[in-house]
């Protein structure tokens, strides 16, 4: 398969990468059982626990996998069969956490809100009061780029003393987002999205008393052991052979962020996102989220008769623009528009470009 080196990717992960980091995928790959690459990731752990917010003794860990390997691991080394999770379960990712918790026999409940649609108040209240443990929930269920109300989600936390689980792989750098605010437990995110990078490395931080829990408990997966992970991060090394070109990109995306500001990164996002959305008002589309995560749009076409997946095709093989189709019930109807990674306002031009051309030629109906 080949892919033109000048497409415009709008997908929501992998994502267009700047030039500085795209350079260092090109560079020779160190060994890393040294003192320099374990300085490298003691400053990767001080500086993503900075920008997620996180209590000060709270740790990172460094998983060499994609984001299910984060809720994989989360999923069966903080909890056990003696816990009871309750799992959003409002899309594609949320029923993903829901077949991990059945691998590993832990006992949990759904909160199913409708599809496109956020959790409100009458969606927790049966839940209230009763024996769970903890909460776990996708910020942003990105198949259908619904974001989540968090303060609702944290303060029912709060008030039945349950641990808050957050898969923040989409939200993390694109919303408003506070560890320490949320009072979150687990947090993790991946390296293919806001943050930039090529995919492989999945981040997560943890709180004292997740940490607690996992040394507490026995591990039952040898390469995803949490325990392994947060002994050798104690010496920024990982268990295994990591990904090690990854990671030093991730350090030095990171750092770009540290040195022009989180708030800077997230401005640039919100005004790729508000340029799109003010625009595709005008074309026969309509958005399927009642709940918007600044990261991703969800469009429908208005017209039953524009298959989605059609339209993806269209784009990537003619316009060699790249948006993000979806899986599942949702292939034929819905697509995606990301707005996070290397992208510009000139981008959007490009895409509203073709999607004119489109009309013109009929393939696109109003």
């Amino acid at each position: 398969m080949q892919i033109k080196k000048d497409h415009i990717n709008f997908a929501v992960g992998p994502v267009l990468i700047n030039e500085e980091i795209l350079a260092l995928g090109a560079e020779p790959v160190p060994y890393f059982r040294t003192p320099e690459f374990s300085a490298l990731m003691l400053e990767n752990e001080r500086i993503l626990k900075d920008l997620m917010d996180a209590p000060e003794n709270a740790r990172a860990v460094f998983l060499t996998g994609s984001g299910t390997a984060s809720m994989d691991a989360v999923i069966q080394n903080v909890f056990t069969k003696d816990d009871k999770l309750l799992i959003v379960n409002g899309g594609g990712f949320g029923h993903r956490f829901c077949e991990i918790a059945e691998v590993y026999g832990i006992p949990h409940d759904e909160v199913i809100p409708e599809q496109g649609r956020t959790i409100r108040a009458e969606h927790l209240a049966p839940f209230a009061g009763k024996d769970y443990t903890a909460f776990v929930v996708n910020m942003d269920e990105t198949s259908t780029g619904v974001l989540y109300d968090m303060d609702l989600i944290s303060r029912f936390c709060r008030e039945n003393g349950l641990m808050l689980v957050v898969d923040a792989i989409s939200a993390f750098l694109s919303d408003e987002f506070s560890m320490k605010d949320m009072g979150a437990d687990v947090v993790f995110t991946g390296s293919q999205k806001a943050l930039a990078v090529p995919p492989g490395v999945s981040m997560m931080v943890l709180s004292q008393r997740a940490v607690d829990r996992i040394n507490a408990n026995k591990p039952t997966c040898y390469y995803l052991d949490l325990k392994a992970a947060l002994k050798n991060q104690e010496r920024g090394q990982t268990p295994w052979t990591p990904a090690v070109g990854i990671l030093i990109q991730i350090n030095a995306r990171l750092n770009q962020i540290a040195r022009d500001g989180l708030e800077t990164e997230r401005e640039r996002i919100h005004a790729i996102a508000n340029d799109f959305r003010a625009r595709i008002k005008n074309y026969p589309f309509h958005i399927v989220s009642d709940s918007l995560s600044y990261c991703v749009t969800p469009l429908s076409p208005n017209n039953k008769a524009v298959d989605a997946h059609h339209l993806f095709e269209v784009l990537k093989d003619e316009y060699g623009i790249i948006v993000c189709p979806n899986g599942g019930e949702l292939a034929h109807t819905v697509f995606r528009v990301g707005h996070i990674g290397h992208l510009t306002i000139e981008d959007n031009d490009a895409l509203f470009a073709a999607l004119d051309d489109l009309m013109r030629r009929g393939i696109l109906l109003a």
